[in-house]
């Protein structure tokens, strides 16, 4: 299909916010166009013709409501979740939460197994669900059609009652050392999971140092190893390790 004049990005702003929906996508899995459509100030039928041109380019597919990552991931993911998985060990307990990364890590997790997997993210519960080796619990709490995950304070109870090995966590939004969100509702969440594993990974494609979030979540610093893939600037890089971020960058790996 040849796109028409009204499909393409006119100038630098409609491509700035194509790449911002491409970030958030990255992270999240899934956008919703109502509410992408606020948040740029932009009108429902713009929202569409971006969503529309990200797909034709194969960053997305559009989905009921708004768009989910295509995969196989791009733009990095791919070698996050490689390093992800390298992070697991056979017989630990794994918690994953709804970041958009681990849906695809989550479909790659039996080759680590056996292990116990534990999760809010719907999409990686199903994807997890019978599969060989993996003992799947998922945590209980108010549906997020926006996150296709459980949240909440029933949710939030029932983390706080969890000790894990290890907690693999996408990072929406970086900047200053600290970790943002745009969506207040799964911040009390990302910090309890944090506070019941023993490790705490986190992956941070390059979106997300451009990605504004409003609301902090915590200091990056208290995640026990954070994973950039390899396009991120060594600029960015080098600030988190200023404020004492165990980094792996994977630039050149």
């Amino acid at each position: 299909m040849i796109a028409g004049s009204a499909d393409r990005p006119r100038g630098t702003a409609a491509e700035a916010r194509r790449e911002r929906i491409r970030a958030r996508l990255a992270a999240e899995g899934f956008v919703r166009a109502e509410q992408l459509a606020e948040d740029f100030a932009v009108s429902l039928m713009t929202v569409h013709r971006d969503l529309d041109a990200l797909r034709d380019q194969g960053w997305l597919r559009k989905v009921r409501g708004g768009a989910a990552v295509e995969p196989p991931a791009r733009d990095g993911a791919a070698e996050l979740v490689e390093a992800a998985l390298g992070e697991i060990e056979p017989g630990e307990s794994v918690l994953l939460d709804a970041g958009g990364l681990n849906l695809p890590l989550a479909e790659r997790l039996p080759e680590r197994g056996p292990l116990t997997a534990v999760t809010n993210h719907l999409a990686a519960a199903r994807a997890l669900a019978g599969a060989p080796g993996i003992d799947l619990h998922v945590i209980g709490g108010a549906y997020s059609a926006a996150h296709d995950a459980l949240l909440g304070s029933q949710a939030e109870a029932a983390v706080a009652g969890l000790r894990v090995d290890v907690l693999i966590s996408t990072a929406t939004s970086v900047a200053g050392g600290q970790l943002y969100e745009p969506d207040q509702a799964v911040v009390p969440l990302r910090r309890t999971l944090a506070g019941v594993a023993r490790r705490r990974v986190l992956l941070v494609a390059t979106g997300a140092f451009e990605e504004r979030g409003l609301y902090r979540v915590l200091p990056v610093a208290e995640f026990s190893l954070v994973i950039v893939d390899g396009a991120a600037d060594e600029v960015d890089v080098d600030a988190l390790r200023g404020a004492g971020v165990t980094v792996r960058h994977l630039a050149g790996v």
